[in-house]
């Protein structure tokens, strides 16, 4: 796991200074502690940090072919780099390391950009080609290790693995981007199509850029898209073998390292089947780690003992007050961007446990999205029923009216909080889906927004994204339309950013096992029934996980790492809420109507709405405006 930095001039190769990719790449240094390096040639320019994992005293970078035609940077692993460099050396290649970097050159000189295909992986890599003067910029099938880049006044691109390594160009100029906090707001998270700051663009899961000298910048390339339209047959049975067969090769290709491994165990049944499939492979005790909460409503680490002691683990935990958000410009400082998903507070902590002994953790991140395993599928899946056997028009009539009448009771227990189930039946599912994953809806935005951040939208809504991609799916029905939808943005935006950056901030390498790309496409062409079955998500890969996982692990109720924000701005963090009307830096923007956000923290200090999860965003967005633009 590294990170990288680089210069690259499409027009006029002008020279680059080292010092300048020196700065870019300390700027991340903590996704690189154990080495650096900077190489230059004219109009092009490479920097690394490095965090040693495999063939630690070898594969130093960049690295460069023996004639240095071909230069590469790289963040990630190959996790099937052997077999592929069995395959380059059977067509000729001669390797001088041992590690997977080299196998990109290889692979670049053998194949071109179709090599992407071959790769099992997550990764981030910048190759450049001296004989075609191109940089070609790459990153893995699901977005695990990001990459920004943009382009400079004085022609160069510059690209990095965070936006810091950016900021630390001395010519780079931005402003905010207000379309970003319109995403933000209604998703949690700045999209991977989107950024706070203006004219950094990142690229997208499962797509290359390819830049030449003398050619514009172009749009990046899609080398890999996930499909939903083909079904599997064969007994259920058949599919259950098939699923374990294909999770254990993935985790068994996740334990190569040089370094002390281990996993995260929440207690969950994710992290539990990764453990159990690492203590069958591994010839020692599987080291894992957890976090617990002072607070036993949000508490796992009696689940998590269960499974270490099942497996004989060598476990630790640790508690942290549920009152954790002494964090938050540690967090702030870690992601650059806004970002909203609190988990990221007890995850950081996690991730803080796990480096004291271990330099590489598997996690169990991914299968939700790929099996169903949220609760939203099933109440959609179940939505999408009822839209099928009733006509548009009798839908619309019947359920907006209702919807619009029936009471917003937030503070009411969940059967009687009908009227988003309401609203979301009167429209269509690719509609109504995206107002169900996102944080803070269209109507309370406008609320916030001052009269000329609404005009200067032009139309523009957090929530159209979801709608187009699930419109465009290769897909065959409404579930499999929402799972690619959050696969293509949820996951990328926020699951694995929150991982990548909370651990690559402590200099530790997070795998995900479940996110093997050949495990995922399977879970793709399993039949809806097979994915949620008598309102059980995940239905088919816990059924295969019986003979492994105890009962009262698989099937008790979904808790995952919860953080009571709301309780925070009713208490701890009452004044801070109310000190968001009056915040200098969101007034300067001109984004916000004040009196609205004193409303809205007045409401809910005073238990009367529920609105601890937009406070909370703005909080955080607060606090990155401070730290990019001071």
């Amino acid at each position: 796991m590294c990170g990288i930095a680089g210069l690259y001039y499409p027009g006029t190769p002008k020279p680059v200074d080292p010092a300048r990719l020196t700065a870019m790449a300390d700027a991340i240094a903590h996704r690189g502690p154990d080495g650096s390096g900077v190489w230059t040639a004219p109009g092009v320019g490479l920097g690394h940090r490095r965090l040693s994992i495999i063939d630690i005293e070898g594969s130093p970078q960049p690295m460069a072919t023996a004639d240095q035609g071909l230069v590469v940077v790289y963040n990630g692993e190959i996790y099937n780099f052997q077999a592929v460099r069995a395959e380059l050396e059977a067509m000729g290649a001669r390797f001088q390391t041992s590690g997977d970097t080299e196998v990109l050159l290889h692979g670049w000189r053998a194949w071109g950009p179709d090599m992407l295909s071959r790769l099992n992986g997550m990764f981030a890599f910048a190759l450049y080609d001296d004989t075609r003067k191109s940089l070609f910029l790459a990153r893995d099938r699901f977005g695990v290790k990001p990459l920004v880049y943009t382009e400079l006044s004085d022609g160069a691109v510059a690209f990095a693995s965070e936006i810091k390594g950016l900021l630390a160009h001395p010519s780079f100029r931005s402003t905010a981007d207000f379309r970003a906090v319109e995403d933000y707001l209604g998703l949690g998270y700045v999209p991977d199509d989107a950024s706070l700051l203006a004219g950094v663009k990142k690229l997208p899961a499962g797509h290359f850029l390819l830049l030449e000298r003398g050619k514009p910048v172009p749009e990046p390339v899609q080398w890999w898209d996930i499909d939903f339209s083909k079904r599997a047959t064969g007994k259920t049975r058949d599919l259950e073998a098939e699923l374990i067969d294909l999770m254990r090769k993935a985790v068994v290709a996740r334990m190569i390292a040089d370094v002390p491994l281990g996993a995260f165990l929440s207690g969950g049944v994710d992290s539990s089947a990764v453990v159990a499939m690492m203590a069958e492979a591994s010839k020692s005790a599987v080291k894992t780690c957890t976090i617990g909460f002072d607070e036993a409503d949000h508490d796992e680490t009696a689940h998590a003992r269960l499974i270490a002691e099942r497996f004989a683990t060598a476990h630790r935990e640790r508690k942290v007050a549920s009152d954790d958000f002494a964090l938050i410009d540690t967090l702030v400082a870690a992601f650059d961007e806004p970002f909203a998903d609190a988990s990221a507070l007890p995850t950081y902590r996690v991730c803080q446990l796990a480096r004291e002994s271990v330099t590489v953790a598997l996690s169990g991140d991914g299968a939700d999205e790929a099996f169903a395993g949220y609760r939203r599928y099933k109440f959609f899946a179940a939505e999408e029923r009822m839209r099928s056997a009733l006509p548009e028009g009798l839908r619309a009539s019947v359920f907006g009216t209702l919807g619009r009448f029936y009471p917003k009771a937030d503070w009411a227990p969940r059967p009687f909080r009908a009227k988003t189930t309401l609203l979301a039946l009167a429209e269509g599912g690719e509609f109504a889906y995206p107002k169900a994953v996102g944080v803070t809806g269209p109507a309370l935005r406008d609320r916030l927004y001052s009269d000329a951040a609404r005009k200067a939208l032009g139309g523009h809504r957090a929530e159209q994204r979801y709608t187009d991609t699930m419109r465009r799916a290769p897909a065959r029905d409404g579930l499999d339309r929402a799972q690619y939808a959050d696969i293509k943005h949820y996951l990328p935006g926020d699951i694995l950013t929150k991982i990548d950056r909370t651990s690559m901030a402590v200099s530790l390498e997070a795998r995900e096992p479940l996110l093997d790309y050949r495990l995922v496409q399977f879970a793709a062409t399993l039949p809806p029934g097979l994915r949620i079955k008598a309102g059980q998500g995940k239905w088919l890969m816990k059924k295969a996980l019986e003979p492994w996982l105890p009962k009262e692990i698989l099937y008790r109720p979904k808790m995952g790492f919860v953080t009571p924000v709301s309780a925070w701005f009713r208490k701890a963090l009452a004044d801070e809420a109310a000190n968001l009307a009056t915040s200098k830096i969101l007034l300067a923007t001109g984004w916000f109507d004040p009196a609205a956000i004193a409303h809205l923290a007045a409401e809910h200090r005073a238990g009367r709405a529920e609105h601890g999860r937009t406070l909370w965003q703005l909080l955080m967005l607060e606090r990155s405006l401070v730290r990019l633009f001071g």
